[in-house]
């Protein structure tokens, strides 16, 4: 069950208030990741909720006026129930794509399959080399976006890269629904039956065959 997108950005805004540092609504559009506008009604909807108090103030009797933004003691405590729910969904969520990895790994392992790339970058790529080296196994390369940089200690190499490389399957390492990550995998001409996905696709990529519906069957 994942938790809804809604609660995680606002344990994140409520996260950014507690913290105490001044805060526009734009910076924490740039923080949250969403438009300007939508981070307004999150703002209005938990100050409604008695979560946080809003002041405007002004520095000089001609400047325009700012808003402040403060956590209220019905915040606080609705942002240890949420941060509780989140941590619980995201063991829930490392535990099921662990499992789910262990089991895929075990398929390759048993095809003489070693060479393995991760598609991706971030807690989700973290967890899945986490599994790779239970089973011995290093990857080969790590792939994402236009590349640059350096995950895990090795570059971070353009994943239209990913159809020259050597491997015998590719890790999308992503927490969210797999569907848009292995269809651009599938544009660059890249086999079905190579894909690993943390969680089960909607519908099956290749032939109802692929790696990727196979191997991941909690979703």
């Amino acid at each position: 069950m994942a938790i809804e997108r809604h609660i995680e950005r606002e344990l994140e805004i409520l996260t950014a208030i507690e913290e105490g540092v001044p805060l526009t609504q734009r910076a924490l559009a740039a923080r949250l990741g969403v438009a300007l506008g939508l981070t307004n009604l999150y703002l209005k909807r938990l100050a409604g909720k008695g979560f946080i108090k809003i002041r405007e103030f002004s520095s000089k009797p001609s400047a325009r006026k700012r808003l402040r933004y403060m956590l209220t003691a019905k915040g606080v405590t609705e942002k240890a129930r949420l941060t509780y729910e989140y941590m619980g969904h995201s063991l829930q969520l490392y535990r099921r794509t662990r499992d789910n990895l262990r089991e895929a790994m075990g398929q390759l392992g048993r095809n003489g399959m070693k060479r393995i790339a991760l598609c991706g970058t971030g807690e989700a790529a973290e967890l899945a080399y986490l599994t790779l080296k239970e089973f011995g196994l290093e990857p080969v390369g790590i792939f994402a976006g236009e590349g640059g940089g350096h995950f895990l200690g090795l570059p971070v190499r353009p994943v239209s890269e990913l159809p020259a490389a050597d491997v015998d399957g590719i890790v999308v390492a992503t927490f969210e629904r797999p569907e848009r990550h292995v269809a651009g995998l599938v544009r660059l001409g890249l086999p079905p039956e190579k894909f690993l996905t943390l969680r089960r696709l909607a519908s099956p990529v290749s032939n109802g065959d692929s790696a990727g519906g196979r191997i991941a069957k909690r979703s």
